[in-house]
């Protein structure tokens, strides 16, 4: 086993990964956005709105695209670098992304060329309704995709079977309804409305700036300030449950994050700054809110979070059992009508996975010592430093992006989201955030479930196929120079038809309003 491959089969992957998400959130918010502004058009019949939804239908276009061919990159790579994973799992695995392509992907495809060809063509009820289509294909292929990530943070509704030697359907129901898939559906689609809330407003922000376009302008900051306040709200609340999620599921995702070495008497604090220190096992310098964590994580004040010294003895005895299992299940091909032996695999399956995590270590995992059973369950410790970090950062951008939308509102119920520069060149600032907080996220879902491909169940270095370094270094080096090429030709795209503005020959230009008879000053 080289593990070299297997290091660079997840950086790839990874890159793919990311670079996909860049286009996917942004697709996900402006589809509904679309609905909103078409929605105001049809009731009001006002020309404007008519203008503001085709000029961002634009942006939702130009992203579509480079989105949808990032996705298909990066699907094909499970069977081109993850053959084995596609082997093992394929059955639970491939049927929410079939179900996705069949489903989803067609009607989103369908509906957005009617949307964009459409307008003159369809009543505007009718256009509005395929507007609302395209953001439903949109949110269902998020969903589909997540329920097939989901399941890998939570293996539910699936069983090995000794005689295929594969993961197997057993309750596809619950794998449809994997609260840790339904948690991450409706935080990362939350997180995307509060990704193209953040760029309607940059963008209207700069506009208003420089005084062009000033009708669409302020509509459109109006519309993104309410929206993304609603969505920005619901990303805290709904990344709250994510946790709460993680508390029965993903223990030791939970301790790497808050850099829990131990577990502490109930209820735990929440760890808000500090150097983990991987030597030592402590948190130094360490700052502390008293009973916080206990709260998010259990919802009481008598629950106990995980500690990963505590889960690492866990896993130990997991990894003991499932040196049981692993035996019989070697017994099982030779012989596998051995009643004795399908006794003995029925009553340690679900530990058969951790006896796999051995596999790093030595060819057959009945000849571990004990310890090499110790090394392989600290194995199962994430990254912690990097855990820790990344969360922290995110949560702290999706703090900043409720007030941030909190002013906006406030300023544009009081009128004054015009004349308040100061917010404007903010808004501007800030469009680079709420990236930075998905990608951030995405690290702490994926990473922390390191060394897991599927959790508990198929250690990622067991994984990937058999290809060679350099083959790897040859994709890694030309898919990265094709998506960057296609990033700048996306963003040249973007920044050209923000240059042009609406085109639909509405007045695009309004007289500068009066100043206050009071001006705030500079600082305010």
């Amino acid at each position: 086993m080289d593990e070299m491959v297997t290091d660079l089969s997840r950086l790839q992957f990874a890159l793919t990964a990311l670079y996909h998400f860049l286009f996917v959130p942004l697709t996900l918010g402006l589809s509904f956005l679309l609905v909103i502004m078409e929605s105001v058009y049809v009731m009001t019949n006002r020309p404007i709105w008519r203008t503001v939804t085709r000029f961002w239908g634009k942006i939702f276009g130009i992203n579509f695209v480079l989105g949808v061919a990032t996705g298909l990159t990066m699907e094909f790579q499970f069977g081109t670098n993850w053959s084995y994973f596609s082997h093992y799992v394929g059955d639970i695995f491939g049927a929410p992304l079939a179900i996705e392509g069949l489903m989803a992907f067609f009607l989103e495809a369908t509906m957005v060329g009617i949307m964009f060809f459409g307008w003159d063509r369809l009543s505007k009820l009718g256009h509005l309704i395929v507007t609302f289509l395209v953001a439903l294909g949109t949110n269902l292929s998020a969903l589909w995709i997540l329920i097939a990530n989901g399941w890998m943070q939570n293996p539910v509704g699936a069983a090995f079977n000794p005689e295929t030697m594969r993961m197997e359907v057993t309750d596809f129901g619950a794998v449809l309804f994997n609260p840790i898939a339904q948690a991450k559906f409706v935080h990362t689609v939350s997180a995307g409305y509060v990704i193209a809330s953040v760029l309607v407003l940059g963008v209207s922000a700069f506009w208003l700036l420089k005084g062009r376009f000033v009708p669409v302008a302020r509509r459109s900051f109006t519309v993104a300030a309410a929206f993304g306040l609603a969505a920005s709200l619901s990303v805290v609340v709904l990344g709250d449950e994510s946790g709460y999620a993680l508390t029965d599921n993903q223990k030791m995702k939970l301790a790497a994050i808050e850099a829990a070495w131990h577990t502490e008497e109930a209820p735990s604090g929440l760890t808000i700054v500090g150097i983990p220190d991987l030597a030592s096992q402590t948190t130094r310098y360490e700052v502390k809110i008293p009973w916080v964590l206990g709260l998010i994580a259990t919802r009481s004040l008598d629950g106990t979070v995980s500690g990963m010294s505590e889960l690492v003895l866990k896993a130990e005895d997991r990894i003991a059992s499932g040196i049981v299992a692993y035996d019989a299940v070697e017994t099982l091909k030779v012989n596998p009508t051995d009643l004795a032996a399908r006794a003995q695999f029925e009553a340690h399956r679900s530990d058969l996975g951790y006896a796999l995590l051995l596999k790093r270590h030595m060819a057959d995992p009945r000849n571990a010592t004990p310890a090499q059973i110790k090394t392989a369950a600290w194995d199962t410790v994430p990254d912690v430093p990097v855990m820790f970090w990344a969360f922290r950062i995110m949560a702290g951008i999706g703090l900043l992006m409720i007030a941030m939308f909190a002013t906006a509102f406030v300023l544009c119920s009081l009128r004054k989201h015009m004349e308040a520069r100061w917010f404007l060149k903010l808004a501007v600032a800030a469009i680079p955030l709420p990236w930075i907080a998905t990608e951030l996220g995405w690290v702490v879902a994926e990473l922390g479930r390191q060394p897991w491909a599927i959790e508990g169940v198929l250690p990622t270095f067991l994984a990937n196929s058999s290809l060679s370094r350099a083959a790897l270094w040859t994709t890694i080096i030309g898919f990265t120079a094709l998506y960057g090429a296609l990033a700048v030709i996306e963003i040249r795209l973007i920044l050209a038809t923000i240059r042009h503005g609406p085109d639909d020959g509405e007045p695009q230009h309004e007289p500068a309003p009066a100043p206050l008879a009071h001006p705030l000053p500079a600082a305010a």
